[in-house]
Formats: C-alpha cells, sequence, structure tokens
C-alpha cells in the first residue's frame, strides 16, 4: 500500500461493510487515485499478458474482478463530488475527469487485451458459455469495439483525445450550473412579498436565509424544491418573474460560468467521436444497442407526443388567459405565469390546492410508503440505522433484510438540498452485488445504493413537506435504488441498472404509480399536525386531477428530448442559442412554456454521456412503465402475488443479465402498447 493512501478509501470495515466516511479527508483523495490506477494498470496487464490461452476464467472473469480500488475511491469521489463539493473537490474533480477517461480508453485501446476477448467473442457459441456469460462476453465486446479497438493507432489516439476532452468539459459544465444555482439568491421581507406563499414553503425559504447569515428574511432559491412553488404560489407577479428569469438562465449568464462555449465544444466533439466510429450521427452511435435501436424511432414516439401535447397546452392556455382576464389581468400568459394560474385552475376545477394536500405528505410519512410498497411487492424489510454515519450528517442509513431476514443490501438516503450539492436527484451504486468469489473469501459482494434528493430542508423540529411531484421523485429514485437492491446476478457488470438507458427508468417510473394507489395514500398520507388520514373526498380529488395540465407536462419535456435528438444528429450548429430557439421554432414551441432543461443548464445531456442522445428514454421508458403496471391492474389487485414475482424475476433483479426486450416479454408476454402511456398522461 502506497504510505500516502489513507486505508480507509479501501479498507471498508464500518458497519454494514460502509466506508469509514468521516476519515477521509479531502486530500486524501488524490494519492489513492493514483495508488487506484496504478493497480488497476497492473492487473490490467497481466491478464493481456497472461501466457495461457484466453478462456473466460482468464479473460472476461479477472476483467470482471480488476480495478476494485478504483472502483471504491470513485464512488466515494463522486458521490462527496456531487453531494457536498467545494474547491478542492472541484479542483480535482477538474483533474480526475480527463484522467479517469484517459485510463479506461487506454484500457479499451490495449490490442492483447481486445485479442483475447475477440477470441473468446468469435468462437463464443463453441466455448460452453451459460446465457448470462454469453451476454456479458457481448455487451464487453461491443464496448470495446464503441471504445477504438478496431481503430488504427492514429484513429486510436484521437478518440482517447476526445474522450479526455470531454470528460473536462463535462466536470466544468456541471461545477458552472452549480455555480450559478448556489450563487444566485433572492431575499425578500416579510408583508406583501410573500403573498400567496403557504407556511411551509415561508418556512422553508426563511430557513435557507438563516442558513445562509439573513435572519429575518426568506430566500428564493434556484433549488426545484424552492423554485417551484415559489412559481406556484407566489402571488407577486414582479417576482415570479425575477425568480423566472434566473432560473431559466443557469449556464447562460455570461463569465466564467456560462457554458455557450462549452456546449458548441462538447457537440463538435461527440461528431466527430461517432464519425470515427463508423456512424452517421453521434445519436446513431448512442442507440445502437438500445430499445429504440434508431433515432427514426425515437422521434417516431416523440413526435406523436408532440402534436397531443401542444394541442393540449394551447387549450389550455386559452383557459388561463380567461382567469387573467377574469382577474383584471391586462397581460398575456407568460412562461412565469403558467403554473401560478394553472394552480388557481386546478383549484377551480377540482376544488383542492397543492397546499391542502402537502401537509399530508410529509417526508417521513412519504418514506414509509415507499418501504411499504416494496414490502408488499418484494417482501423486503427497511431497517433504519441512525448509529451508522453516512457521507454525510443528513444522510441516513438503513439495513436492508429480504423476504426470509438475510441481509440483501444496504441503503443510503440523502434528501436535503444545499449549497454544496448538485441541483436535481439521483441514484448510483456505491458497490454492485454480484456473486463472483472475491480475493478475501467472500463469494460475492452486497450493494450498497445511495439515493440523493434536494428536498427543502425544514426548520429545526418541524417536519418536511412535499409536493406531489416532490413525492413522485421520492418513488422514482427509491425505483432506482430497488433495481440495485434487489440485482440478483454473476457478474458485476451486468448488474442492477447496467441495462440499456431507455430500459434503466423502467422500474423506477413504474414504481411511481405504486404512490397513488388508494390504500398507500390512505395508510402512509396523514396529517402532519393531527395524525388523520387524507380525507377521502381529498384523495378522489386528488386522483381524478392526475392529467391535469397535461400538455405542459409534455410539452416541457418532449422539448427538451427532441433538442437533445436534434443537437446529435447530425447538420450545421451554429451558436448553441440561436440552434435552440431554431430548433424550437420549427417544432412550433408555445410561447408560454420553456424546455424542462434549456441546453445551457442540461445536465443531463452536458455534463456527462450517460443521457446525451438518450433523454428521450424517460418517455420511452413510460411506454413500458404504464403498459406493465396495465399488468396489475388487469388483475384488480396492485399488489398482485403472481404479477409481483414475474416482476421481480424479470424486472427488478435481472440487471443486464438478458436483453431489454427479452425481459419485458418474459414478464408481461408481450411487447408493450403504447396507448397506455397516452391515457396514463391524458392525451390519448
Amino acid at each position: 500500500m502506497n504510505d500516502r493512501s489513507n486505508t480507509a478509501i479501501f479498507d471498508w470495515t464500518a458497519p454494514l461493510g460502509l466506508p469509514e466516511f468521516q476519515a477521509i479527508a479531502d486530500e486524501d483523495f488524490k494519492p489513492a487515485f493514483e495508488l487506484a490506477f496504478a493497480e488497476h494498470d497492473a492487473e490490467i496487464d497481466a491478464i493481456a499478458k497472461n501466457p495461457a490461452a484466453p478462456d473466460f476464467g482468464n479473460t472476461m472473469v479477472a476483467l470482471e474482478l480488476a480495478g476494485d480500488k478504483l472502483s471504491k475511491i470513485s464512488s466515494l469521489f463522486w458521490n462527496r463530488a456531487g453531494t457536498d463539493t467545494n474547491d478542492t473537490i472541484q479542483a480535482l474533480e477538474r483533474e480526475i475527469a480527463p484522467q479517469m477517461s484517459r485510463h479506461y480508453s487506454k484500457i479499451a485501446m490495449n490490442r492483447d487485451l481486445f485479442t483475447r476477448i475477440d477470441e473468446l467473442y468469435r468462437n463464443r457459441n463453441d466455448i460452453g458459455l451459460t446465457p448470462e456469460q454469453d451476454r456479458l462476453l457481448e455487451r464487453v465486446w461491443k464496448s470495446f469495439i464503441k471504445s477504438g479497438a478496431g481503430l488504427n493507432p492514429e484513429g486510436q489516439a484521437r478518440l482517447a483525445e476526445i474522450g479526455e476532452k470531454l470528460a473536462g468539459l463535462g466536470a466544468r459544465f456541471g461545477q458552472n450550473v452549480l455555480a450559478d444555482e448556489k450563487d444566485w439568491i433572492l431575499l425578500l421581507d416579510d408583508g406583501a412579498d410573500l403573498d400567496g406563499l403557504p407556511a411551509d414553503l415561508r418556512a422553508s425559504m426563511a430557513a435557507v436565509a438563516a442558513d445562509r447569515g439573513h435572519q429575518g428574511k426568506f430566500a428564493v432559491t434556484l433549488s426545484r424544491s424552492i423554485i417551484e412553488p415559489f412559481l406556484t404560489s407566489s402571488a407577486r407577479r414582479d417576482l415570479r418573474e425575477q425568480a423566472f428569469r434566473a432560473w431559466t438562465a443557469r449556464g447562460a449568464n455570461g463569465g466564467e460560468t456560462d457554458n455557450s462555449a462549452l456546449i458548441s465544444e462538447i457537440i463538435a466533439l461527440r461528431t466527430e467521436k461517432a464519425e470515427l466510429l463508423g456512424y452517421e450521427s453521434y445519436a446513431a452511435l448512442k442507440l445502437d444497442n438500445t430499445m429504440a435501436k434508431t433515432p427514426d424511432a425515437v422521434e417516431a414516439l416523440l413526435g406523436d407526443v408532440w402534436t397531443r401535447a401542444v394541442e393540449r397546452a394551447e387549450a389550455d392556455k386559452l383557459d388561463l388567459a380567461g382567469l387573467i382576464a377574469e382577474e383584471g389581468g391586462n397581460h398575456d400568459v407568460a412562461a412565469w405565469d403558467w403554473r401560478y394560474y394553472a394552480e388557481k385552475l386546478k383549484a377551480r376545477k377540482f376544488d383542492f390546492s397543492e397546499a391542502e394536500l402537502k401537509p399530508y405528505l410529509s417526508l417521513d410519512k412519504m418514506i414509509d410508503a415507499c418501504f411499504d410498497v416494496a414490502h408488499r411487492l418484494f417482501g423486503i424489510t427497511m431497517i433504519p440505522r441512525p448509529d451508522v454515519k453516512g457521507p454525510h450528517p443528513d444522510a441516513r442509513v438503513f439495513e436492508v433484510k429480504d423476504r426470509n431476514g438475510a441481509p440483501l443490501a444496504t441503503f443510503i438516503a440523502d434528501y436535503f438540498a444545499r449549497p454544496s450539492k448538485r441541483s436535481g436527484a439521483w441514484m448510483s451504486g456505491m458497490q454492485s452485488q454480484h456473486q463472483l468469489p472475491m480475493p478475501d473469501g467472500r463469494l460475492g459482494e452486497k450493494p450498497i445504493i445511495t439515493n440523493v434528493m434536494n428536498f427543502a430542508k425544514p426548520a429545526a423540529g418541524q417536519p418536511a413537506l412535499l409536493s406531489l411531484d416532490d413525492a413522485r421523485t421520492l418513488f422514482h429514485e427509491f425505483g432506482h435504488a430497488l433495481h440495485g437492491m434487489l440485482s440478483d446476478v454473476t457478474y458485476p457488470s451486468l448488474s442492477g441498472t447496467s441495462v440499456s438507458r431507455d430500459f434503466v427508468e423502467l422500474p423506477s417510473q413504474l414504481f411511481e404509480h405504486w404512490l397513488t394507489v388508494p390504500e398507500i395514500l390512505e395508510k402512509h398520507a396523514r396529517h402532519h399536525k393531527t395524525g388523520e388520514p387524507i380525507p377521502r373526498a381529498l384523495l378522489n380529488k386528488v386522483l381524478s386531477a392526475q392529467t391535469f395540465d397535461a400538455g405542459f407536462g409534455a410539452v416541457e419535456f418532449t422539448a427538451s428530448a427532441l433538442v437533445d435528438m436534434a443537437w446529435h444528429t447530425g447538420g450545421e450548429k451554429v451558436d448553441p442559442a440561436t440552434f435552440e430557439a431554431e430548433t424550437l421554432k420549427k417544432l412550433g414551441m408555445p410561447e408560454a412554456i420553456v424546455m424542462r432543461h434549456a441546453s445551457p443548464h442540461f445536465l443531463h445531456v452536458f455534463s456527462g454521456e450517460g443521457y446525451s442522445a438518450g433523454y428521450y428514454s424517460y418517455m420511452w421508458s413510460e411506454v413500458l412503465d404504464a403498459d406493465a403496471f396495465a399488468a396489475f391492474e388487469e388483475t384488480g389487485n396492485p399488489f398482485d402475488p403472481e404479477t409481483a414475482a414475474k416482476l421481480h424475476a424479470h424486472i427488478y433483479s435481472a440487471g443486464g443479465s438478458r436483453d431489454p426486450a427479452e425481459l419485458y416479454e418474459a414478464f408481461r408476454g408481450r411487447m408493450p402498447d403504447p396507448a397506455a402511456m397516452l391515457e396514463k398522461r391524458g392525451l390519448a
């Protein structure tokens, strides 16, 4: 062991197999990365130069087990970079991201290593592989091809250079967005500034202001858990406009944090990468080996939804304009007006408001609801472990046991927004499940899964109250977590969420459906003060209003997905702002709605390559999840044991062990019908 490395990074000896998070200083990461890179290099070299003829064990299994130290430090570092960053971590992130790309490019372009993998792949039908082994070999071989293994030395060198540059640009993109979010704050005084704001939002804004040294003030921030309810409830149109403009300008404010030049460079490099690898566009490269397969298939789905969504949104806009006129307003429906007047219209149509619902949706009760659904479907039990420290004081740790009481996984949840945390919500795996024999004698590893949210933190002693959208986000990310925790495969590269991008959202979006199952809301949606269950009349109104404002939601999402595809399907690109505006004009974007994620702060697409040319996958998966939940509805029981068992076996535990279409057909007995998705969205 390099004596400069902190052993706590690699030796995870805390309870539940966790690391001693508090024993790891920011300065410990760099020397530990150096050691982990060197050790992984040596392991790869030993596999590539093994004098024995390649077989599945000495090549594929050895490759799966290599890089354990690098996996551990990476999971710890990227968790800290995402949830509790600072100048030291951000500087190292800018250094490590391209270094990581360079490291993996070197592995992908190791000719001796690829020769062994290629020989196994060409002979795969004759070497007695199991279906899971065949799947692993195919995926690894294809990943090497896409990483340049088949290119000449000059092409490989350029591809590696592109990957390194993209990694650095992606890190800078994300940091710029975080800087804009962190640095902007709108301080309000008590009185008229707060007109229309519900008590729980006022309390959250007061707590944020106090945390930032402005005692007695109320702070609007660009955290979605504050900005969206503010835009929904504030009666002050001038303040709504000010906050909305700041929110939508993230990454496009000029100066050091402006992302425009980065977008242009990222798109140019991605286009060149696709051309080097023989694809007609970057979208074609990314969609290869997905369920969608081609950009045309994606655009066919999105185009149908777009047409329906715009028609519905334009009709809804007339209703909102009527409400403005009725109140004596003399202005059109602007983008900063939509949420406010839509909430008023919903209250009129369905006789309830978000403010009436939120007291029944406390964070702790909704967490209990998530856990209850998981127990009913899959038999797992979530045991709080307040004695075990997570990576941040706000993080909660849970021990997860299966239906027989055996240890299954460890779950870490970090729910509250803070200036050092990037926006959004996500799931990640600190340790993937697998069943390979480990060097220390253990058979496999249990998954360690994290959920990260950005809910507004309440004042001390007060409960965090969620909107219905917040509660859906909680269920969504826990669905991802279940995909990781229930994984039951042999090889780590096929574990949990290691599936195609347009399949990975199925387990998460499907799990959202159980939030609004009446027996779940009746049990867990309880008033935070009285403990009384949500009244049946209010519950019925909530369920009746689920497709209200469907056009708005579909337009803002689909616009983002279509612009993502436009960026990545070739053609000349002018400056980002012009390209985005021209694309939206061609689509016929309604003036009163904006993209859910404008390009300068489109983290899904530009802070890494994960969802690039892949944002559509949420809607593709929505076709799957609506159809999958219909399987339960057809039985008349949302927790039907037989259907749940098939869901467990073929979706949540199968990881990437089989082709996603094959997995879905095994669960449902057929491929999905898009009609269920359109009906769910209220666009049928």
